[in-house]
């Protein structure tokens, strides 16, 4: 027996588990200690395969209550509820991040959920994300930007409680398990929902409450898990080139299109000295010549805007003069291409961290 394998029984022993996957919370300050300097070393004389579980909270996690539902249930104890686990794990790594709805996350969050994703990379075979569905996207898309591991992340939730009929946490977690454990998949940042796994940077939540709400549209999900196989669709991992910044903490609000609206908004994040701005277009990026001025003052006084369309699925062209994607192109907006505006406006705060000038941010809105 390794020394690796001899301190991690020892370990458990300790801890009073036994009997199917090994359970252990905290995991990541109690391997740490166990480890030493020789982490990676060691890591590879050990042939289990281990699931680091991170757990934010969210509706799979949340129970009623006298002012709503909100989370209560620790990851721990989403984790004992589903032992069908233990077949995709010969040991799950348990560390509770946050535990709120995904609607009252920030940036802080997800930044601390990142550095999280990397003191286990030497430490798991995959990682699996418990969090609430309505900013999962986001939080998925942010670390794929900032991310690069040798290891996948993959990302689920529940669009029912616990205590309602029917609730899909379970299954969704038994997915995101087979999906952070399959062979061929190794790296990349995914939304496992559904019996579908989807690429952080494609997918979206598509519908308020149905249980297949989340799709990529004009893309489809990588692979589909039937009872017994996994079908993949097409390669799995990240095309998302990396951002070389984490934390983000710069200001860029959305501004939203639509006929007949003033500028008031642009004019705003202008007084205000917003660092970015992103303004969600019509169409093929098009917009109003009342917003496309106020877009062209944006810029002229050194604040970066990147369109982006309303539309569901498709990506900018810039055709159309007196407003449109021309009038913006020659203006020095920047294209979000094909990304929806909340997932723009992840990168634009991450590429202001790590970059300096309209220019520089502008490259990173030129490669995939």
């Amino acid at each position: 027996m390794s020394q690796y394998d001899a301190d991690r029984r020892s370990f458990m022993q300790l801890a009073g588990i036994a009997g199917g996957a090994t359970l252990t919370s905290n995991a990541t300050a109690a391997t740490d200690e166990m480890e030493g300097s020789n982490e990676s070393d060691e890591r590879g004389e050990y042939d289990g395969t281990v699931v680091q579980v991170l757990s934010m909270g969210g509706t799979i996690a949340s129970t009623p209550g006298d002012g709503g539902a909100s989370p209560s249930e620790s990851g721990e104890a989403l984790i004992e509820s589903v032992p069908e686990l233990e077949e995709y794990a010969d040991e799950i790594l348990v560390d509770q991040v946050t535990q709120l709805g995904s609607f009252n996350l920030e940036q802080e969050h997800v930044a601390e959920l990142g550095e999280k994703a990397r003191q286990v990379e030497d430490v798991a075979d995959g990682i699996v994300v418990t969090h609430g569905t309505d900013t999962m996207e986001e939080s998925a898309y942010h670390l794929d930007l900032a991310l690069d591991l040798d290891l996948p992340i993959v990302f689920t939730g529940a669009q029912r409680r616990p205590d309602e009929v029917s609730t899909d946490g379970p299954a969704n977690l038994v997915t995101s398990f087979r999906a952070a454990t399959h062979d061929e998949i190794r790296s990349g940042v995914y939304i496992a929902f559904n019996e579908e796994l989807h690429a952080a940077r494609d997918v979206t939540k598509g519908h308020t409450r149905k249980l297949e709400t989340f799709e990529s549209p004009d893309k489809g999900p990588v692979a589909q898990f039937t009872r017994d196989d996994v079908r993949l669709y097409r390669e799995p991992g990240s095309d998302t080139e990396s951002i070389d910044a984490l934390r983000a903490e710069k200001t860029v609000p959305i501004v939203a299109s639509g006929q007949g609206m003033s500028d008031r908004q642009l004019r705003f994040a202008i007084e205000e000295d917003a660092d970015g701005i992103v303004l969600d277009g019509f169409g093929l990026g098009n917009t109003s010549e009342t917003l496309s001025d106020a877009v062209r003052d944006a810029i002229e006084s050194g604040i970066p805007v990147v369109v982006t369309s309303r539309s569901h699925a498709g990506s900018l062209a810039a055709i159309y003069g007196n407003g449109g994607g021309e009038t913006l192109r020659d203006h020095g907006a920047i294209s979000g291409d094909d990304l929806p505006a909340h997932k723009a406006r992840i990168k634009l705060l991450l590429a202001l961290e790590a970059r300096d000038g309209v220019d520089s941010v502008r490259e990173c809105f030129g490669s995939w």
